[in-house]
This record gives structure tokens, C-alpha cells and sequence, in this order.
């Protein structure tokens, strides 16, 4: 094949294992795709792409919930040599319509679902003007019937862009994140690696895959072993532990609010969780209550650290080390590199804070369409994550917090993780955010925003008094909040400057 991109996947795994189940869609229509499904599948919606004048290097966006026309169209656009634009399925138009302008996008999938929201955001995308086509309901699969079915093998090298993955956009504009066929099949060999993953494993993809985690960190790396995706178009907790014991799931990929909604389900005691051999963590700190929760189950909660722009794995804490090293983000992925340096860029010592630089073949070469943004992206060649971390003297890395987070408070510096997770202690805290106020003597101190456990009260004064002992009177908020919900991004990312302008004024308080 002259394809060595994702495009030749389908087919690569269909010459070995041709009637292994690749998709099993858990929804209104359930079917089951084999391998040789998958590639006959993704050949044909390339046809159909082609014929709509798709073409080396153009861009194919995707706006819908987790779907096997997700992938179908993910593989068939890197069959062409295109590039694959995933978009959050919870943007509003406008917010669609800056992405597919910004990419330049040629066609538009969605299924029906999405029709309004398409339509008005391909109409409103300047320049773009994408075609639009369906995804995954009965006009799709008559598209796809009709299609030819002949091999397609265009060149595509690694270093080709495979995709383009818009950042949340917590500030300002997202930007488009480009990644090579290279970044995507280096860190799925990251993940097989370190994952040590089976060729029977069955993994619950309910995590968005527009997301990258969900999908190179869980779906790609599967598919590309030869294991099943059982992919559900929402996440909700007791369907999750429904889906566990129905299909005997051995892997589970989430953030810690989605496994936080798992285990306080009325079913999590008493649930079928034999089959399960992996469950992996990652987008924020994990608390160490939910990592109880998970042991108290025989099950071990593993976590991880990533990015975007590193297609996302950068770190991650294996089993053997989960309990003495609690709290970390472990070590690098086997083809990683990382280091935790000073602003000079020189390497901090043990326990002194840096800010987390990554380098390796699964790192992006830059943002779309943004040369200055990309190379200050970069120093001497690491890229530059904006998070502050610690390492130990066995060379594990604490993700501390994100440097623009930390709360400077009569110059002693505050980072609100560490306060979050002590926070969480409380066993009325289900969620909280610490931020950062001014104040007339200390120029800013912490203020902790949090979700009390359904039936509780919280009393600010006890939430914050049980912090003493367990902090520096320094890094004690000296005000809470308590909210219905925090702002999270679709993917369970949290909203910091959502929480800062609704919460960050002096007078929006309860005071200590």
C-alpha cells in the first residue's frame, strides 16, 4: 500500500482479522461492523466524498455525537489524503461557523439531528461554504450502497496532516491544533505500550470523539490492536454499568467527572464489573476519593496527562506505581520525552515548581493558519504545555496547575489544584473551583466555588475550617461559594474563566 496514514487501517486490519467486530453501535439502530465491514464501509463513503469533489489536503468536518460514521468518515477522509475536522456537537451555529471558515472545510457530515445547526453554520461559514452530506441514518446508508466499492490507495505519508482538532476555547478563539497521520499512530503505540493492550479488548467509547482523548486514547489505539468499540452516542452512568455487563467490557476511558458519576450511581455496589481490565483517567486531577471508590471495587484507577497538541498522551501512571505514587501523573508514554523547566528553560530541581515541556513524534508540528502562535508554541524544539508541575526524585511528574491558575497572594503563590483536591476531602464536595480575587491587602487570595453532595448544606465557615492542618493558612480560600454546577466543556474539561467572571468579583461571596 502507499498509504501509510490512517486511511489504510481499515484495510490493513481487514486482511488479518476480517471478521473481528471492529464497531458494535449501541443506540436506536444497534449493528455490529466486522473489520471487513469497516473497510468496505470506509471505501465507499471515500467514493462518495470524491465524487463531491473531496481532494488531497481538504477538509472534511464531522458535527455529531459518537457514531460508527464518526470513524467510517474519519478513515475514509485519511483513504483520500484529507483532513478530518471533528466538531463539539454542543456548539451553538456561530461557534460551528467560525470552525469550518477558520478550516476551510469542503463537505460537512451531520446526521439529522444536527440539520439546523449545519445548515445555519454552513450557511454563515465565509469562504467555506462546505458541502453538506448525511451521517449514520437511512440517507447515509443509501449514499454508501450506491457507492463503488473498489480499492483507493493514494499516497499518504506520516507526515501528512490527518487532523484538525479545534482546542476548547476556554479563552479566546480555539485554535485548530494540526496533526499528522505520524502524531495519531505514534501515540496509539504510546497507548498499546503502556496500556499493554489485548487483542480481545472491548472498550466503551462514550467519552466524545471529537475530543482527542476519546479517541486516541481509547478508539484509535483499539481499533488499530484489532479489539471492539462499543460506541454509545451519550454518556450516562447507569447505561454505562449496563453496557459493562452486557457486552463484558474490559476498558473504560473518562474524566474524573464521568467515573464520579459511576461510582455514586445506586447500581455501582452491586454491578457485574468482572470483565473490566482498564480504566484510564485523564483531563484533570483525579481526587483521591474517587480512586478509594474504585479500590473499594478491586478496580484501579488509572491516570494520565496529555494535551491536544500532543495527540494528547504526554504522561501516564501504570498499575504497579498507582497507590505509592498517588497523586501523579507518572512518567513519560515510551515514545515521549518530558522535562519540567525553569522560564530560562533550564530543569528545575526535585519538588522545586517548572512548567511541563514535551517533545516526540506524537507532538504537533503547530495551529492551523497561525505562525507566530505556533512557534511561540515552542522552545528549542519542546513544546510549551502552560502547566506548572513538580517532579520527585524518582522522576515522577505532579501536574500542579495551569501556570495562568496560579493565585499570587502577598507573593506567596497558590495553585488552585492542590486546593481543590483538599477540598474534596470534604465529604459534602462533590465539585469545586478555586479561584483567584482581588483584595485590598494580599492584591488577590483564593475563593473556593463549590457543588455540595445532593441533600447537603454546606456551611462555609466548617468547609473551610476542616482545611486547617491540611494547608498553609496562605492557601486556605477566604471565601466559598456554593453553586448548582460548574461550567464544564462538552468533553468534562472545566470552565475556569467561566467560573472567574460569574464568581471573581470581591462583592459575589460568602464570606468567611
Amino acid at each position: 500500500m502507499r498509504n501509510e496514514g490512517l486511511g489504510s487501517w481499515p484495510a490493513r486490519r481487514a486482511r488479518k482479522t476480517p471478521r473481528r467486530t471492529a464497531l458494535l453501535h449501541h443506540g436506536p439502530d444497534p449493528r455490529a461492523v466486522s473489520y471487513a465491514g469497516l473497510h468496505d464501509r470506509s471505501t465507499r463513503l471515500a467514493h462518495v466524498l470524491h465524487a463531491h469533489g473531496v481532494r488531497r489536503g481538504d477538509r472534511v468536518a464531522y458535527l455529531g455525537p459518537n457514531h460508527p460514521a464518526f470513524l467510517e468518515a474519519l478513515f475514509a477522509t485519511g483513504i483520500l489524503g484529507a483532513v478530518f475536522v471533528p466538531l463539539n456537537f454542543r456548539l451553538t451555529a456561530p461557534e460551528v461557523a467560525y470552525q469550518l471558515a477558520d478550516s476551510g472545510a469542503r463537505a460537512l457530515l451531520h446526521p439529522p439531528s444536527h440539520g439546523a445547526v449545519a445548515a445555519e453554520a454552513a450557511a454563515a461559514a465565509a469562504g467555506a461554504a462546505p458541502v453538506r452530506l448525511p451521517a449514520g441514518d437511512a440517507a447515509y446508508e443509501d449514499l454508501l450502497a450506491a457507492a463503488a466499492g473498489d480499492p483507493l490507495d493514494e499516497p499518504v505519508a506520516l507526515d501528512d496532516t490527518a487532523l484538525l482538532v479545534y482546542t476548547s476555547g476556554t479563552t479566546g478563539r480555539p485554535k485548530g491544533a494540526v496533526l499528522t497521520h505520524g502524531n495519531l499512530t505514534w501515540n496509539a503505540v504510546n497507548v498499546l505500550i503502556d496500556h499493554d493492550l489485548a487483542a480481545d479488548e472491548v472498550a466503551l467509547v462514550s467519552a466524545p470523539l471529537f475530543h482527542i482523548a476519546g479517541l486516541n486514547m481509547l478508539a484509535l489505539p483499539v481499533l488499530l490492536k484489532g479489539g471492539t468499540c462499543v460506541v454509545t452516542g451519550a454518556f450516562d452512568p447507569g447505561g454505562t454499568l449496563d453496557l459493562v455487563e452486557r457486552h463484558r467490557v474490559t476498558f473504560l476511558f473518562g474524566v474524573p467527572a464521568m467515573y464520579d458519576r459511576i461510582v455514586r450511581h445506586p447500581r455501582w455496589d452491586d454491578a457485574d464489573l468482572s470483565s473490566l481490565r482498564l480504566l484510564t483517567c485523564g483531563g484533570s486531577p483525579v481526587p483521591a476519593p474517587l480512586i478509594a471508590a474504585c479500590q473499594r471495587r478491586g478496580l484501579t484507577l488509572l491516570q494520565g496527562y496529555g494535551m491536544t497538541e500532543a495527540a494528547p498522551g504526554t504522561l501516564f501512571l501504570d498499575a504497579e506505581h498507582a497507590t505509592a505514587k498517588a497523586g501523579s501523573a507518572g512518567v513519560p508514554h515510551f515514545f515521549s520525552d518530558v522535562r519540567v523547566a525553569r522560564p530560562d528553560l533550564t530543569p528545575v530541581d526535585v519538588g522545586e515548581t517548572g512548567e511541563v515541556l514535551v517533545r516526540g513524534p506524537h507532538v504537533m508540528p503547530g495551529y492551523w493558519g497561525l505562525p507566530e502562535e505556533s512557534a511561540a508554541a515552542f522552545a528549542d524544539g519542546w513544546f510549551r504545555s502552560g502547566d506548572a508541575a513538580r517532579v520527585d526524585a524518582d522522576g515522577y511528574v505532579t501536574i500542579v496547575d495551569r501556570l495562568k491558575d496560579v493565585i499570587i497572594s502577598g507573593g506567596e503563590n497558590i495553585y488552585p489544584a492542590e486546593v481543590e483536591n483538599a477540598l474534596l476531602a470534604h465529604p459534602d464536595v462533590v465539585e469545586c473551583a478555586v479561584i483567584g480575587v482581588p483584595d485590598d491587602k494580599w492584591g488577590e487570595v483564593g475563593r473556593a466555588v463549590v457543588v455540595a453532595r445532593e441533600g447537603a448544606v454546606l456551611d462555609p465557615d466548617e468547609v473551610l475550617a476542616a482545611l486547617s492542618g491540611r494547608l498553609a493558612p496562605y492557601k486556605i480560600p477566604k471565601s466559598v461559594v456554593t453553586v448548582a454546577e460548574l461550567p464544564r466543556t462538552a468533553s468534562g474539561k472545566l470552565l475556569k474563566a467561566r467560573v472567574r467572571s460569574r464568581h471573581g468579583t470581591p462583592d459575589d461571596r460568602s464570606p468567611r
